[in-house]
C-alpha cells in the first residue's frame, strides 16, 4: 500500500464501502502485526527449548521434558502454516484479489 492512511484510531464500520483503501490498509496492518507476534513467540520458544535441552537424569523428568518439547514443536508447526496463510492474505490484499 503506497497510501499513507492514519490507522491509529480507525475502526472499520458498516457505513463505509467494503474493503475501501482505508479498510485494506487496516486489515493489512492487522495481518502484519499478527505475523510479527507469531514470529516473536516462535523465537521465544526456540530460546526456551535451547535452555531446556539439558539431559535430565530422572526418566520421568526426561519424559515430561520431551512431551513438552513435542507439544511446543507441534504448536510452532501450526503457526508456521498460519504464517503462510497470513502471507497469502496480505498478498491478496496487495494485488486486489481478496474476497
Amino acid at each position: 500500500m503506497s497510501e499513507n492512511i492514519n490507522l491509529a484510531d480507525y475502526v472499520p464500520s458498516e457505513d463505509e464501502e467494503f474493503m475501501n483503501p482505508r479498510q485494506r490498509a487496516y486489515f493489512r496492518s492487522k495481518l502484519v502485526a499478527w505475523k510479527s507476534e507469531i514470529l516473536r513467540e516462535a523465537r521465544e520458544t526456540l530460546d526456551h527449548l535451547a535452555e531446556e535441552s539439558a539431559n535430565h537424569p530422572d526418566l520421568a523428568d526426561r519424559a515430561s521434558s520431551e512431551t513438552d518439547r513435542a507439544i511446543e514443536l507441534r504448536a510452532r508447526d501450526r503457526q508456521r502454516k498460519l504464517i503462510s496463510k497470513i502471507d497469502a492474505a496480505v498478498q491478496r490484499i496487495d494485488d486486489g484479489t481478496y474476497g
